[in-house]
């Protein structure tokens, strides 16, 4: 498999620690780092939650996905929101000029992990269960990846190393462009 792409895309549920995860890794392979929640939060001038209390969860997707779409970068490590595999669109816009890695981790790990389910910014149904949230992202998180990273029971910078080991199987997948 040969890519010719200079970013690094983390996808995953909330709590899978993309945003500390993309940190590490952007300073390890020493490429800039942006988390995508950041932006739709800077684009907006307010919190995520506050846009999924006042405006639906439905309008954070279609946020997100215009933000993602209005997104160029080059040699960066994007930290994305969990629900950005659900615009195809977006994802196939990232997925240009970046190597997609899913940071895969069990729903009782992202049970203790997230505790703030309810006031985090979350894009989902009102009704939806963090379970059923975690069954319908999968599937995307799956169909999107180029590579999964099983992070159970790793710390950030063991996850780290996975990823780096990954992308060493496709060097031109961390060449600077």
């Amino acid at each position: 498999m040969h890519h010719d792409h200079s970013n690094i895309v983390l996808i995953g549920m909330p709590g899978a620690g993309k945003s500390t995860v993309g940190v590490l890794l952007a300073k390890r392979l020493a490429k800039n780092f942006v988390d995508t929640d950041l932006l739709i939060q800077s684009a907006e001038g307010r919190p995520l939650q506050d846009i999924v209390d006042h405006d639906g969860y439905m309008a954070l997707r279609e946020i997100e996905e215009r933000v993602l779409l209005g997104m160029t970068v080059e040699n960066h490590v994007v930290a994305t929101g969990g629900s950005a595999a659900y615009s195809d669109a977006a994802m196939r816009h990232l997925k240009r000029n970046g190597l997609v890695v899913f940071l895969d981790i069990s729903l009782d790990s992202l049970r203790s992990r997230v505790r703030d389910y309810d006031t985090r910014g979350i894009a989902r149904r009102p009704d939806q269960s963090f379970e059923d949230l975690f069954d319908e992202r999968f599937r995307l998180y799956s169909k999107y990846a180029d590579i999964v990273v099983d992070e159970e029971n790793l710390t950030p910078e063991e996850t780290v190393e996975r990823i780096v080991t990954a992308l060493r199987r496709d060097e031109s997948a961390i060449r600077n462009p």
